[in-house]
């Protein structure tokens, strides 16, 4: 713990540019949408242990509740929720936010669910295209706690934000049953997040986190349901089993995800900002995409795919943080794979080696390939439908993630 405590006395300056998330506008650029977090501004010392990329979802209905299961990362104090209308067309209020701890399905352990608050207020109206963050919740939030997050809103219409495949279950019900740890109100059952986007805690001195911005193998299709088997999951259990200076880890990986076009969400370069640079203490991005935009068979070369890298690679040096750049994996099998795509990977795949032009890279391609045919999957680690890795292949890759090139001294990106 000193080596960590040293760690923090010289990361001081860094710290003044890990609390990202801000309580004035964050201008867009051409690439991205206008994006607004309002409430209570965000400490420097917070970090990420929680989070999710929003995405327009089907329509709201008003007087609905929300009992939102995640799980997070690093320990800390002060826990904060950020809630999202990114893809509303009209504000939304919440008028009832609460944060519990998970007992079993949608009932919270007795005595552990507390309202939290915006500015001082139970109710909070976030505009069309914003998002809020609340006030800090006193107390401490252990590392990979089952944290329930309980929000309604009365006038909720439009468009609704959220995370469409959360491969956790999480609980709705009309009417406001916020406060209530029970579940008896509590039975519909759901496979998505709403409107909560991130969740915040102040841990150690020096404590950052790590961003792993993805598609649906980072977004964790094809891992077990409800045991948090996505390989980020099992990266923040290396970390903190490590003790390591980073520990926060928060997974914005979008299920069929492009660096370059928009189809599974907003494509990487319009929601970097948002998903990625306005969370709180982030020193280092983990980038794995690609596949998507070589598949899609639209013509996408390894010169567009490698133009859009350096974009990415640009944005998160000029925000001072660093990027560990990952090798696209073989997808051979999977009905959309040819010869010209493969082609395209293994140009891309090398750029990402041989490069130079990120901080650090992890190579996912050499961990999860046959050895026999490095154009298709390890049949021990493939999920079956030869582009998405088991359970083992997500473990596989968190293992092979150097946790000394995440904790990135981001100073040098400054100025």
């Amino acid at each position: 713990m000193s080596a960590r405590l040293a760690r923090a006395r010289r990361l001081g300056a860094l710290l003044l540019l890990a609390g990202t998330v801000q309580a004035t506008p964050v201008h867009a650029s051409a690439d991205q949408p206008e994006f607004t977090v309002t409430g209570a501004p965000a400490d420097r010392r917070d970090v990420i242990t929680w989070g999710a990329s929003a995405d327009r979802m089907s329509n709201a209905v008003a007087d609905r509740g929300y009992r939102l299961v995640v799980h997070t990362s690093v320990a800390g104090r002060d826990l904060r929720v950020r809630l999202s209308n990114a893809f509303g067309d009209r504000p939304v209020t919440f008028d009832s936010v609460y944060a519990g701890i998970q007992k079993a399905g949608a009932e919270l352990v007795h005595g552990s669910n507390r309202p939290l608050t915006f500015d001082g207020a139970r109710s909070v109206t976030v505009p069309a295209g914003g998002a809020v963050l609340t006030d800090p919740l006193p107390g401490r939030i252990p590392a990979a706690t089952d944290l329930v997050v309980s929000i309604h809103s009365p006038d909720a219409a439009g468009p609704a934000t959220g995370h469409w495949m959360a491969m956790q279950t999480s609980y709705a019900t009309q009417g406001d049953h916020t406060a209530e740890e029970g579940a008896d109100q509590w039975t519909e059952v759901l496979g998505s997040w709403f409107y909560l986007d991130a969740v915040t805690v102040r841990p150690l001195a020096g404590t950052g986190a790590v961003v792993a911005l993805g598609d649906s193998i980072t977004d964790g299709w094809q891992s077990s349901s409800d045991l948090n088997r996505r390989w980020p999951d099992y990266l923040a259990r290396r970390l903190h089993a490590a003790d390591a200076d980073v520990q926060g880890v928060a997974n914005e990986g979008i299920s069929g995800n492009k660096i370059l076009a928009d189809g599974g969400g907003q494509s990487a370069l319009k929601r970097l900002q948002r998903d990625v640079l306005s969370q709180s203490g982030v020193r280092t991005v983990f980038f794995f995409e690609g596949v998507n935009d070589i598949k899609a068979h639209t013509g996408v070369t390894a010169q567009d795919l490698i133009a859009g890298y350096r974009q990415v690679v640009e944005r998160v040096h000029a925000a001072g943080k660093c990027v560990v750049g990952a090798t696209v994996g073989p997808y051979k099998g999977w009905s959309e794979w040819d010869a010209a795509g493969e082609q395209v990977r293994q140009e891309v795949n090398a750029f990402i080696r041989d490069s130079g032009e990120f901080d650090a890279v992890t190579d996912l391609d050499h961990i999860l390939r046959s050895p026999y045919d490095p154009e298709r999957m390890l049949p021990a680690l493939d999920s079956g439908d030869h582009l998405h890795p088991n359970d083992k292949g997500m473990q596989a890759m968190a293992d092979a993630v150097d946790l000394n090139s995440l904790d990135c001294d981001s100073r040098s990106r400054t100025g």
